[in-house]
């Protein structure tokens, strides 16, 4: 079962690693984690440890906040 705060975080990832002109190899390179585990982050698969979630905070330059924050993605 795939949880709002899933869908909503993978998301606001998907976006802002985007607007970043990141790739999804390299962002997944920088926060030690797999492409094809990212991947199912950005979808709302995925289950972020908080540790996961703060590497890609950090990583795209936003505080945890905005990644979990409670407006809803459009």
């Amino acid at each position: 079962m795939i949880g709002e705060l899933q869908v909503t975080v993978g998301r606001r990832v998907r976006r802002l690693r985007i607007e970043r002109g990141i790739s999804q190899e390299a962002l997944a390179r920088d926060v030690e984690m797999h492409r094809t585990y990212l991947g199912g982050v950005e979808r709302g698969e995925r289950n972020l440890t908080l540790r996961s979630l703060e590497r890609l905070a950090e990583r795209l330059g936003v505080p945890v906040r905005e990644l979990i924050g409670d407006a809803p993605e459009a």
